[in-house]
């Protein structure tokens, strides 16, 4: 079998034998057999393909595998992979495997909740592999679908209509991106032979005229779920009411579905229209990086604070990516690998906190760094690195796009760069006052002063998460050397 449809099998088994498990440790124990599994390929995939480009394989993609799905409207099986699928895919396995160390303890329905978890990745794994348009929409819904029980069932609060605010949103995308599929599919060739491939798509000018109204449908289809202004409000509720590794999931790597979506299709297909709508979408992006930084200073809840920060980040990504220059293309990919990392750490942070205080509330606590010192510490470290201190991801990520976009000469982009960039300053602010509210000063409750230390599971599971953190901030120039390697092809029918 291919190394690439690995990614689909492999977690497909590790759900038929969760269906046997018994109880909560067998249950747990096959969970994270299958997560390391998906960890190890992973790995041997960024390894294979470095061998792949070092041998002179100069192909768009590699490790591509092909065939008929569905005859008569010529749906394939099409996969393959680039530099940057590789980093998405590592990044996925990653916060999943963290996801099931922070969740050994459950124990409501431990069986079911695995299933759930271990279905969404594969419908992600499934998404960044595919060159198909159809076989990639599927595997999105996939990876959607998971999220209304996951929240549903295992979330607290109003859970079941934060589960049903973030299905119908996600399903208005999902429904508004068949019909950008569905357009890209009937204009894939001038001959008649249509087609889903993306590669085959790239091939075919595609009118400008139709380009025009076919890339705000399929951009907003993909930007919604990376949480585009206006239409970011499913987000916070739903991280809210979600267990601890299913936010960790739902920021650190569903959402980067939305960013990878709109630079895999809507740019690289429909370049023209990327070219006419960007000063639009740039204009929203801004918008939602500041008023998601702002929103996080207003909170006191940390789940809310860290899902509005998403919200800002996020909106970096699609910022950079709409600034249409391989600097700013090559930081939107890292801030994408930067924020899922930083995201997910912060939400297992916050799940440690609240089973221990029961409160996520910033003003009910104070202290903690005395009571909790591990957790404590790591909290620092992930908002340092969030707010761009040097040597941590945040900061390769954060530089690399400002000074890709200030490149640009004119007036509107400029404006737009630097208003953008005060979200640095921004940041620091909701930062900086909840570790001061929350770790330092007195002990608020006797209570506190019992609280337990973080367990060995929990602990692995944070060092998943920020090892990463620190390689991209102190090694940028290797992982970017790999993303420009895969933006040339985008460079070539962009620039």
């Amino acid at each position: 079998m291919d190394i690439l449809s690995l990614f689909i099998v492999a977690p497909i088994i590790t759900v038929a034998v969760l269906l046997f498990a018994k109880n909560l440790n067998q249950s747990r124990i096959i969970s994270l057999i299958g997560s390391l599994v998906q960890l190890g390929m992973a790995i041997n995939l960024m390894f294979a393909y470095l061998a792949e480009r070092a041998s002179g394989n100069s192909a768009i993609m590699v490790f591509t595998k092909s065939f008929v799905w569905f005859k008569s409207l010529n749906i394939r099986y099409d996969i393959g992979a680039d530099g940057i699928t590789v980093f998405m895919i590592i990044l996925a396995s990653i916060v999943v495997l963290a996801g099931v160390f922070i969740s050994w303890k459950i124990n409501d329905l431990p069986k079911e909740f695995f299933i759930s978890l271990i279905v969404l990745a594969t419908g992600v794994y499934g998404f960044f592999i595919s060159l198909d348009l159809f076989l990639m929409f599927l595997f999105f819904e996939v990876a959607v679908i998971p999220m209304y029980l996951l929240i549903g069932i295992w979330g607290s609060g109003p859970k079941e209509n934060s589960a049903m605010k973030l299905t119908i949103m996600l399903m208005g995308a999902s429904a508004l991106l068949l019909v950008g599929i569905l357009g890209l599919y009937f204009y894939s060739s001038p001959d008649g032979a249509l087609t889903f491939n993306i590669l085959e798509i790239s091939k075919v000018n595609i009118p400008a005229e139709v380009q025009h109204y076919l890339f705000p449908v399929v951009f907003i289809g993909f930007a919604v779920i990376g949480a585009l202004f206006p239409f970011h409000t499913w987000s916070p509720s739903g991280h809210a009411s979600a267990p601890t590794a299913v936010s960790m999931l739902h920021a650190g790597v569903l959402m980067k579905l939305g960013g990878y979506g709109v630079f895999r299709v809507a740019m690289f297909l429909l370049p023209i229209g990327a070219k006419e709508w960007s000063w639009f979408f740039i204009i929203l992006s801004v918008i939602g990086v500041v008023y998601g930084a702002l929103a996080a200073i207003k909170q006191t809840d940390l789940k809310y604070i860290n899902a509005y920060s998403s919200v800002s980040h996020l909106g970096l990504v699609l910022f950079a990516l709409l600034m249409l220059n391989k600097t700013t293309w090559n930081g939107a990919i890292i801030q994408s690998l930067s924020h899922g990392f930083m995201t997910a750490l912060f939400f297992a942070l916050i799940g440690m906190i609240y089973e221990r205080t029961h409160t996520r509330d910033v003003r009910e606590l104070g202290g903690l760094l005395k009571v909790i010192p591990f957790i404590s510490v790591i909290y620092v470290i992930a908002g340092l690195a969030s707010l761009g201190l040097p040597g941590f991801s945040g900061f390769v990520a954060e530089m690399t796009i400002f000074v890709g976009a200030f490149q640009h000469v004119d007036l509107f982009h400029r404006v737009a760069t630097i208003i953008g960039a005060t979200v640095i300053v921004i940041t620091a602010v909701y930062i900086l006052r909840v570790v001061g509210m929350m770790l330092m000063g007195p002990v608020k409750k006797e209570a506190y002063n019992l609280l337990p230390q973080a367990t060995w599971y929990e602990k692995t599971g944070v060092f998943l998460l920020l090892i990463p953190i620190i390689i991209i901030g102190t090694m940028p120039l290797w992982i970017s050397d790999i993303i420009t390697e895969s933006i040339k092809p985008f460079i070539e029918r962009m620039l």
